[in-house]
């Protein structure tokens, strides 16, 4: 199939699938997460002597453009780390998800197979602190989770194929049950890095599960755990609590502190070069993952509902912490977020296996499971957890060598038009990608010298000082019965 027909499949699904998220039959407004984007079709070419799927949109001039694993890795780096033989090996990843993924065991197989990772027997466990709840398939939130899920799993292990993953399911994605999930991860040590791809407006949390959660994290902090969020995929717009329209906020918990907030960037590496794909191979042509650049991620015409871009701003909750003050990086008195950024455009997506079929994926859902198995090899490599290691990301931020460990994003906004529940558009102003640190794409995506680099440190379980460390939890609803969404 052409890559134009491909595209327009693609937002056709899309479009079908975030509709029926958008108003659950309680009739609150809420955003589908964008994580199912649609089928790849047509037959994948093989690379001359190769085995792996070369889907047609991995071609050198493909629109929509998709990443597989050996792309991915080659764009951040990771290839010739893997190569040397750190590969997460003896480290744990813990990914905190809702409900379940009843295919995902097959689907992570077939994943596997096609890339030629490890088994899924061979690295990952599932608990269920509070249950498995039953799964129903026409229930478009548990849908969704399921893809969330599959991503996070496979594209986890994809860039750290020697990790042991523990997948951490929640009963629901209610904030009491999430709450009880990652107490379970910490209070079992399940591992050295946790990733969560989900959150909500932080003034939403309930005072009191924010505060607990807050303590959970700094208990998981001093047993040397690295803790991931990702930032959000409304730009600079969250949810106001009542569901119903949209305002300036930034994501629960990428805002915590303690927790490295990752948001998005559109990324552009090269593609395959093959006859079929109208590319005489022959002519020079960059390795396929080859880095370009990057822009800060805000996309339009994907969903009906509004723009996708990068979740970045300041935080009401929590003042700005001594890592961002002392740098210099970050203007103000709040906490800033993102702390950096990984490739999410839905357009310029991750490939996954999911239900039986092949999909894109987007969504700053995709860079935290990776930026957990970045710093899962980092500690391979160190022999040692790294803890917390917000307080090294900017410390290196302000190294002369800034540019060979981060790839510093310089365009972007993440200003969204959303629609509220009358199907208003409502604009939210954002802010400016540039250079250093910025409410978009933070310090940055991870550069080839990432893993040497943050390996290089000592263990941080003791947190440097931090300027008012606690929630001002004045800023959140009190007796908000949370819930969290997908990124």
């Amino acid at each position: 199939m052409k890559s134009t027909k491909i595209f327009a499949l693609l937002l056709a699904i899309t479009i079908l699938v975030a509709a029926a998220g958008m108003l659950p039959s309680n009739g609150t407004a809420k955003m589908a997460p964008f994580a199912l984007k649609g089928p790849l079709q047509g037959p994948f070419q093989k690379v001359s002597g190769g085995t792996q799927p070369i889907y047609n949109c991995q071609a050198w001039n493909s629109i929509p453009t998709c990443y597989s694993p050996a792309q991915m890795r080659h764009a951040y780096g990771l290839d010739t780390v893997l190569k040397s033989g750190f590969t997460g090996a003896g480290r744990n990843i813990v990914i905190v998800d809702a409900f379940q993924s009843p295919t995902l065991i097959a689907d992570l197989d077939a994943f596997d197979v096609a890339y030629g990772l490890p088994l899924s027997a061979t690295f990952l466990t599932i608990v269920a602190p509070d249950g498995l709840t039953p799964f129903d398939p026409t229930n478009m939130d548990m849908q969704s989770w399921a893809g969330e899920i599959t991503l996070d799993v496979e594209w986890a292990h994809a860039m750290a194929p020697g990790a042991r993953i523990v997948l951490d399911l929640a009963a629901s994605d209610q904030d009491t049950d999430i709450l009880s999930a990652e107490t379970y991860a910490v209070n079992n040590d399940l591992g050295s890095v946790m990733s969560q791809s989900f959150g909500e407006n932080e003034s939403c949390v309930d005072p009191l599960i924010m505060a607990a959660e807050h303590a959970l994290y700094l208990k998981a902090t001093k047993q040397g755990m690295t803790i991931f969020a990702s930032s959000g995929d409304e730009g600079a717009a969250q949810m106001t609590c009542d569901g119903l329209s949209w305002t300036q906020a930034v994501s629960s918990p990428a805002s915590d502190p303690l927790v490295t907030a990752v948001g998005g960037t559109t990324l552009h590496a090269a593609g395959y070069c093959t006859k079929a794909f109208g590319c005489n191979p022959g002519n020079f042509h960059p390795l396929p993952g080859t880095y370009q650049f990057e822009v800060g991620w805000n996309e339009l015409g994907v969903s009906p509902t509004g723009n996708i871009a990068s979740g970045g701003g300041y935080s009401v909750i929590y003042k700005r912490p001594a890592f961002q003050k002392i740098t210099g990086l970050v203007a103000g008195t709040q906490r800033g977020v993102p702390d950096v950024s990984y490739s999410a455009a839905v357009l310029h997506g991750v490939i996954v296996y999911f239900q039986g079929f092949v999909y894109l994926f987007g969504g700053t859902s995709a860079g935290s499971p990776q930026w957990a198995a970045i710093t899962a090899i980092a500690d391979q490599k160190a022999g040692h957890r790294l803890g917390f290691i917000n307080a090294d990301l900017y410390l290196m931020a302000r190294s002369t060598s800034y540019l060979t460990i981060f790839h510093d994003v310089l365009i972007g906004s993440n200003a969204v038009t959303e629609l509220d529940s009358t199907a208003t558009p409502v604009f939210v102003p954002g802010f400016a990608a540039g250079h250093f640190w910025d409410a978009v794409t933070g310090l940055g995506s991870p550069n080839t010298s990432m893993v040497n680099k943050l390996s290089g440190f000592g263990m941080n379980f003791q947190l440097p000082p931090l300027d008012a460390l606690s929630p001002n939890t004045s800023n959140s609803a009190s007796g908000s019965t949370g819930k969290v969404q997908p990124h």
